[in-house]
């Protein structure tokens, strides 16, 4: 399959304060967010022309930079406008947002207190993760062998690139042997997430999903428990163990990059796509709609 590589494309990208030609958006070899993993992240949905949930993924990357130990030299503001700004120079009407921070390369070594810290957001178009042929049949996930670390072992609360090295392992290996994603456990051997977004089960009519304890509490996965919620269906959030999968209707998925996508199989195990599943689906569009239509309105 041709790819069109990402450091190869026309437009622009807002670096450090202003718009730089795309391929210029470049970073030195010796940087320690490269070599140190000192580099936290955002993924958000264009829709409409406008960011989905701007302010709380701005927040969150504040919120991770935090945890990191460094400061991003702009405020929330500023960043929320220079992401506006980039949708509307590469005119995305439904893309993908890319925020990023990381240190610099003044020091090379684990000390990096002089680091000068760098952001830069870049968006493109970008469809569904998973295929609409796969999103309505259900996805097949693997089981991971690594799974998510104790939180008094890594940043766990926080959207760093480093945490995310087991989670391209695992779905590597997924992949290989024919999954579409890989299901992790973490560090009790309790049902974690997949490799990039967070997990229901339904059970008997009642939604069922881990505490976010030592992993991401996702804003899309928030966004559907309130949706539920609002439903009257009950939300269950705790620990939940991999057996319990026998006992489970329906499972779905829930994220900024696969919005809401229903699994069919985990292993040895299949469920159905079944109508909580479906409702939440329809649920999550409409809301996607509304903020379209807000937007339109906003324009």
């Amino acid at each position: 399959m041709s790819l069109l590589p990402f450091d190869d494309r026309d437009g622009v990208i807002w670096f450090n304060g202003k718009m730089v030609p795309w391929r210029d958006a470049q970073t030195h070899v010796l940087t320690h967010g490269l070599h140190y993993g000192s580099c936290v992240f955002e993924g958000e949905r264009v829709y409409g022309g406008h960011v989905f949930k701007l302010r709380e993924h701005t927040e969150r990357l504040f919120h991770s930079a935090a945890v990191m130990g460094f400061e991003i030299p702009f405020s929330v503001d500023e960043i929320d406008a220079a992401s506006k700004e980039v949708v509307a120079a590469q005119n995305i009407e439904d893309g993908y947002v890319r925020p990023v921070a990381w240190r610099g390369s003044e020091m090379m070594a684990v000390s990096a207190q002089q680091t000068k810290i760098h952001v830069a957001i870049a968006t493109w178009p970008w469809p569904s993760y998973f295929t609409p042929e796969a999103r309505l049949e259900g996805i097949r996930l693997g089981i991971a062998k690594w799974v998510r670390p104790a939180p008094n072992t890594a940043p766990t609360d926080s959207k760093a690139a480093g945490l995310y090295m087991i989670c391209t392992l695992s779905k590597h290996a997924a992949e290989a042997q024919g999954y579409d994603d890989a299901l992790m456990l973490d560090y009790r051997g309790r049902i974690a997430e997949a490799t990039g977004a967070n997990i229901f089960l339904v059970q008997k009519g009642v939604l069922h999903t881990p505490d976010p304890n030592c992993f991401l509490d996702g804003i899309t996965r928030r966004s559907v428990i309130d949706l539920a919620r609002e439903r009257g269906l009950e939300v269950v959030e705790r620990a939940i163990m991999p057996e319990e999968l026998a006992a489970t209707d329906e499972v779905f998925l829930t994220g900024t990059a696969v919005e809401v996508t229903p699994v069919s199989e985990i292993g040895d195990y299949r469920f159905e796509v079944g109508e909580v599943c479906r409702q939440m689906i329809e649920d999550y569009e409409a809301l996607i709609h509304s903020h379209r239509k807000e937007a339109a309105s906003a324009a």
